[in-house]
């Protein structure tokens, strides 16, 4: 009698123990799924900020066109590179010198925190001057946090 008493209140500890994860996980994915959405909407805010200011100079001879969130935790770039074609430009040095400079960006600029804090992946796709594509680069959260 002893056992079966010992066995349901044994049964009825563990029902109530996954009654309460069931509970905590529920709270979780709405407080996750909330904090989400809020993010979202201050991204694509900021990007609409962003947009509504392009075609921006935003350094000599460099053109943001537009941003864009073609993924999930992606932010994307659209930049002209206004002194270069691409026929007569050495693609790959310049590539390797703005990929450097845009890590040592990220990890600084007060204005990605959001993106930082977020693990957004950072796409930078350049054009030249007649808006030929020249190269992508894509900064890994991992890179500039």
């Amino acid at each position: 009698m002893e056992e079966k008493q010992s066995t349901k209140k044994q049964n009825t500890l563990l029902l109530i123990g996954i009654g309460i994860a069931l509970v905590l996980v529920a709270y979780f994915q709405f407080y996750l799924s909330n904090s989400v959405k809020e993010v979202n909407t201050e991204v694509r805010e900021l990007i609409e900020k962003y947009n509504k200011n392009c075609p921006l100079t935003i350094q000599e001879g460099i053109r943001l066109d537009s941003v864009s969130l073609p993924e999930e935790r992606t932010v994307q770039y659209n930049l002209t590179l206004m002194n270069v074609e691409k026929e007569k430009a050495e693609i790959n040095i310049i590539q390797e010198e703005i990929e450097k400079s845009l890590i040592s960006t990220a990890k600084a600029n007060p204005g990605l925190q959001v993106f930082r804090d977020n693990d957004f992946s950072l796409i930078y796709n350049y054009y030249d001057k007649k808006k030929t594509a020249l190269f992508k680069i894509r900064i890994l959260p991992d890179q500039y946090k």
